[in-house]
Order: structure tokens, then C-alpha cells, then sequence
């Protein structure tokens, strides 16, 4: 099955080198370019691609406020495609705001391009590219910057069950699947099924949703030690 991808960048150079690049992959399709997120979300529902490739600061309209309108369009708009966020740096200032606003995850710009290869597949596959080292410096930003999260009652959370909470707790912390099964002596395929369960009950598209509920819902809260 081909992944159709569009790439949208400001720099004329980085939307070739990355085109080129995803183009001469078999499984990989680039199916439109975009210099900016307004033209962005035009070729997105022209095209209706599986991946957006979405750089964070762009001209008239950046990566945010385009990956807000691809991932909740107005009413008669269907087609959601997974979003990849492109930054120049570990943390940027926008990125806790994009995985709130449902992209799957993020990649530097100048990863290897086998990382972008990859990341491509991965996203595609509707997994999150939420590294754990970057999970981790997600949640130092959160607590340097954001407010309290906020707590409700009502929460979601009472839908789960002991183990999905501590499953959820651990994810937010910015343990690997591998790293949850040990602390939890389990087989990492246990703790797979449940994340899943969690992600379902939740109604969470991905792991980066799963950390930015966690947080949100104050079941983690900033500052507290991995």
C-alpha cells in the first residue's frame, strides 16, 4: 500500500531535498508541496494525502493554526490526514500546542533521512513519533510554561482500570513500552494491548495525545520525577 504524503515548508530547498527523498522510496508517494499552512490545507483536501509533513513557522499562516484546520475541519470536510510537525529545534515553542491539536508527533529537520523515511512510515501506520528523550522534554516545557492542568471530576480517567492508569501514568512520565514492562513486570505485548485499550476508552488517537491527557487531566503533574 502506497502512503501519499504532501510537504509543506516555506524554504523552496527543504520541500525538494524531502521530496526527493520520499519519492524514490517503492511505499511512498509525494502527491503535493505547499509554501505556507493556508496553501497547505488547500492541497491537503485537494489531494486528501495520508501524511502532512508540516513545518511549525511558516508565513501567513503557520503549522499550528493549518494543523488545527486539517485535524477539526468545518462541517462536510472528511478527510483527516496524519500530521508530522517539522522543527528546527528539540522543544519548540509551538509543538506542546501542535500534539494538543492532534498531530502525531514531531521530527528535526535535519534527522537523517532514514529518520524521516521512517517517521513517515510510522505516522502513516497511525502510530505517534513520540520518542521517549522527547517525551521527556515535552513534559520539562509543560512545567517551565504552562498553567496547572486542570482537573475535573468528571474525568474520563474513573473508565479505566487500575493497570490502564498506571499504564497511562507511565507513558506520561516518558517510559518506552519496554521500559513499562519492567517497571510493571510484564510482557511488552501486555502492556501493548494496554495502551490500546487505554487509547480507545480515552478516545486518544496516540500515544501524544494519551501524554498531553495525562497532563491535562492531572493524573501527572509537572515537576513530579520520572
Amino acid at each position: 500500500m502506497t502512503t501519499r504524503v504532501i510537504i509543506v515548508d516555506d524554504q523552496a530547498m527543504v520541500r525538494a531535498g524531502f521530496a526527493a527523498l520520499l519519492a524514490a522510496q517503492s511505499d511512498i508517494d509525494v502527491v503535493g508541496e505547499a509554501p505556507d499552512g493556508r496553501q497547505g490545507v488547500e492541497v491537503s483536501r485537494a489531494t486528501h494525502p495520508d501524511v502532512v509533513l508540516m513545518d511549525v513557522r511558516m508565513p501567513e499562516m503557520d503549522g499550528l493554526e493549518a494543523t488545527r484546520q486539517l485535524l477539526a475541519p468545518p462541517p462536510g470536510v472528511i478527510h483527516r490526514p496524519k500530521v508530522l510537525m517539522l522543527t528546527t529545534f528539540d522543544v519548540d515553542d509551538y509543538v506542546y500546542e501542535a500534539l494538543r491539536a492532534g498531530a502525531s508527533g514531531f521530527l528535526l529537520k535535519d534527522a537523517p533521512p532514514a529518520d524521516l523515511i521512517s517517521a513517515v512510515r510510522i505516522v502513516a501506520q497511525g502510530d505517534a513519533l513520540l520518542a521517549p528523550s522527547v517525551t521527556r522534554r515535552l513534559i520539562a516545557d509543560f512545567a517551565r510554561q504552562r498553567p496547572a492542568p486542570r482537573r475535573d471530576p468528571g474525568l474520563r480517567l474513573r473508565d479505566l482500570t487500575p493497570r490502564e492508569t498506571e499504564v497511562l501514568e507511565l507513558i506520561a512520565r516518558g517510559l518506552s513500552n519496554t521500559e513499562i514492562a519492567a517497571a510493571l513486570v510484564l510482557a511488552e505485548q501486555t502492556v501493548k494491548s494496554h495502551i490500546g485499550r487505554v487509547l480507545a476508552k480515552l478516545g486518544l488517537r496516540d500515544r501524544a495525545q494519551a501524554v498531553i491527557f495525562a497532563y491535562e487531566s492531572g493524573l501527572v503533574a509537572p515537576g513530579e520525577a520520572p
